[in-house]
C-alpha cells in the first residue's frame, strides 16, 4: 500500500494530489500552483425520505474518489435581475457538496481557512459559479479557500409543515462541520476559520453568528451588503401557503415531495410577479423580487441578528461588515426604468421604504439637492443594504465585540459607468473575476483598468489579512469615531462616509418582517 508524500500526493501522481478525510480518500488536481478538489459530498443527497429534512452525514466510500467536477447545482429559478439564466453544470441529486482549493495539502501546514457562502436573493446560486473560483484568493492570501452548495428556494427556505425552518442553514452548518472535521488534511487550520459572503450570502453570515448550532464552527466573519429581510413565522407560513397554491399543493412537506425538486420551482417564479397583490398581508417584501428569507422561527434561528449581537451571542466572532455605495443603482438599472421615474415615484418609495413618521418629509429635508429619481433609489439602497449593514456592525460593537466596518465607493465601468458602486460589485473585485457571471456586466466589454486591478487586491490583501490575524488593516469601528474604509481608487480610512442617512435611522429597529393581516 502505498502512501502520500507531504503534498497529499500519491507516488507516480504529481498531478493528482490525495487527501484522506473521514469519508473516504479524494483525488484532486493541481492548477496554477494549488490543489483543487471540487464536489466532495458533505451530506447525503436530500431527496427521497431526505427531502425537506435537515442534511444527514453523507456516507463513506472506498478506494479514492474522484474530486475534479463541481457538484450539481441545487434546484433553482431561472434568474433575476443582474443574474439571468439557469446556472449550468453536472445534473443530479448529490446538491450537497463542497470545493477546496489550498496552497499545500499538508496537515503540519494549518493555514488559515475561508469558507465562502453565496447570494442569489435566496432563491438562486451555486458555488460552482465561474465568479466563485477562488484560486485568486487562494494564492494571493495562501489561505485554504473552501466554497459549498446550500438549498435555496423552496427547498431550502420555505416554511412548511413536517419539515424544519432554514433548512439552508442547516446545509450551511453542516458545511462548515465538514471543514471542522476534515480541513487539516488539506492543510488548513479549523481553529482559524472565517466565513465570508454577500447578499444572501452576508444574511446567511449573519444568521450563522446567533445560531446556537453554529457555534464554535468559526472564528472570524465578512458580512458584504446584508438584506435586512428577515421572516417572522407567520408570515414565512402564509408566503409558503401561495407558494404551495400555485402547484395546486398544501404547505406540507409530504405534498411537495410528490413533484420534482426541478419542477417544483415554478411554483415560486410563477409567484413572484403575483406578490404584488399581498402587499397588504407582506408589506415592502413584495417589492423584493423574492419569496425567500431566513425565518425567525424560534429554534434554529432563534432571534434576528441584530437583537442577537445586540445581547452579545457572537461577542468573541471578530467581524468586517460593510456595504456598497449605490446597492440599489444595479436593480434600477436592470429594470429598464432608470430615466423614467418622477416625483410620485420617488414620493411612494421613500413612504414604503423610509423611517419614522414622515419618511417622505425626513429624506427630503436631508437630501434637498437629490432629484426624485436618485431619492427612489437612495431609500431603498437603505433600506435594503446600507443600513442592515450598519446596524449589524452596531449591534456587534454595542455588545462589546470587535467589528470592522467598510463602504465600497468605486464606480464600475460596465454600462458606461452608470452602475456606480452598486450591489454585487465586490464579487468580481474579491474574487478577480471581471470576465465571470455578474463581472460581464458590470466590467461589460472594458479591460480591467490597473486601478481596478489594484483594488481588487486590496481587498484580497485585506480579507485575508483579516482571516489570519482579526485585522483588515483599519481601526475598530465605534460609535464615537465610526472609523470606515473607503474603498474606493484611493482607499481612505474616515467617519462613516453616510452620516446624513445614519441619522434619519439612527434607533430605528430591524425585527423580522410581520404578518401584516
Amino acid at each position: 500500500m502505498t502512501t502520500p508524500n507531504s503534498l497529499g500526493q500519491e507516488p507516480g501522481s504529481a498531478a493528482e494530489p490525495v487527501v484522506r478525510l473521514t469519508a473516504g480518500a479524494v483525488r484532486g488536481r493541481l492548477e496554477d500552483g494549488l490543489a483543487v478538489f471540487r464536489g466532495i459530498p458533505f451530506a447525503q443527497p436530500p431527496v427521497g425520505d431526505a427531502r425537506f429534512q435537515a442534511p444527514r452525514p453523507a456516507p463513506g466510500w472506498d478506494g479514492v474518489r474522484d474530486a475534479l467536477a463541481f457538484g450539481p447545482p441545487p434546484p433553482q429559478e431561472s434568474g433575476i435581475q443582474g443574474r439571468r439564466g439557469a446556472p449550468t453544470g453536472p445534473t443530479g441529486d448529490d446538491w450537497l457538496t463542497v470545493n477546496v482549493w489550498t496552497p499545500e495539502p499538508d496537515p503540519a501546514t494549518r493555514r488559515p481557512v475561508m469558507v465562502w457562502i453565496y447570494g442569489g436573493a435566496y432563491k438562486l446560486g451555486h458555488a460552482g459559479s465561474p465568479g466563485y473560483d477562488a484560486r485568486h484568493i487562494a494564492r494571493d492570501g495562501d489561505i485554504v479557500v473552501v466554497t459549498f452548495n446550500y438549498r435555496v428556494g423552496i427547498e431550502g427556505f420555505a416554511r412548511i409543515d413536517g419539515a424544519p425552518a432554514n433548512r439552508g442553514l442547516l446545509d450551511q452548518v453542516a458545511a462548515l462541520e465538514w471543514v471542522r472535521d476534515n480541513i487539516t488534511a488539506f492543510g488548513g487550520d479549523p481553529e482559524q476559520v472565517t466565513v465570508f459572503g454577500e447578499s444572501a450570502g452576508a444574511g446567511s453570515v449573519a444568521s450563522l453568528l446567533v445560531m446556537p448550532r453554529a457555534s464554535g464552527l468559526f472564528r472570524r466573519a465578512i458580512a458584504q451588503s446584508v438584506p435586512g429581510t428577515f421572516f417572522s413565522d407567520p408570515l414565512a407560513r402564509d408566503i409558503a401557503a401561495s407558494i404551495a397554491a400555485e402547484a395546486g399543493l398544501r404547505p406540507t412537506a409530504a405534498d411537495l415531495a410528490t413533484v420534482d425538486p426541478r419542477q417544483l420551482t415554478d411554483a415560486g417564479e410563477a409567484l413572484v410577479p403575483k406578490m404584488h397583490q399581498y402587499e397588504d398581508r407582506w408589506g415592502a417584501l413584495v417589492h423584493t423580487a423574492t419569496p425567500f428569507s431566513p425565518v425567525v422561527d424560534g429554534e434554529v434561528l432563534p432571534v434576528t441578528p441584530w437583537e442577537g449581537l445586540a445581547a452579545g451571542a457572537a461577542r468573541d466572532v471578530e467581524l468586517v461588515v460593510g456595504h456598497n455605495r449605490d446597492e440599489y443603482r444595479l436593480f434600477h438599472v436592470l429594470s429598464g426604468r432608470a430615466g423614467t421615474l418622477g416625483e410620485a415615484d420617488a414620493s411612494a418609495a421613500l413612504r414604503r421604504f423610509g423611517p419614522g413618521a414622515d419618511p417622505e418629509a425626513a429624506y427630503r429635508d436631508a437630501f434637498p439637492d437629490r432629484s426624485a429619481e436618485e431619492l427612489y433609489e437612495l431609500v431603498q439602497t437603505d433600506w435594503l443594504f446600507s443600513m442592515p449593514s450598519l446596524h449589524l456592525a452596531e449591534a456587534q460593537s454595542a455588545a462589546g465585540g470587535r467589528v470592522h466596518v467598510y463602504e465600497l465607493a468605486w464606480n464600475a465601468p460596465g454600462l458606461g459607468g452608470m452602475l456606480g458602486a452598486c450591489h454585487g460589485l465586490d464579487i468580481p473585485l474579491l474574487f478577480g473575476t471581471f470576465t465571470a457571471d455578474l463581472g460581464n456586466l458590470l466590467f461589460a466589454n472594458v479591460e480591467p483598468s490597473p486601478e481596478a486591478l489594484a483594488l481588487s487586491s486590496r481587498f484580497r490583501s485585506s480579507w485575508t489579512q483579516f482571516a489570519r490575524t482579526g485585522d483588515p488593516g483599519w481601526p475598530a469601528y465605534d460609535t464615537e469615531h465610526r472609523s470606515t474604509q473607503l474603498l474606493d481608487t484611493d482607499p481612505v480610512v474616515t467617519a462613516y462616509p453616510e452620516e446624513t442617512t445614519r441619522r434619519l435611522w439612527e434607533g430605528v429597529t430591524f425585527g423580522a418582517l410581520p404578518l401584516t393581516a
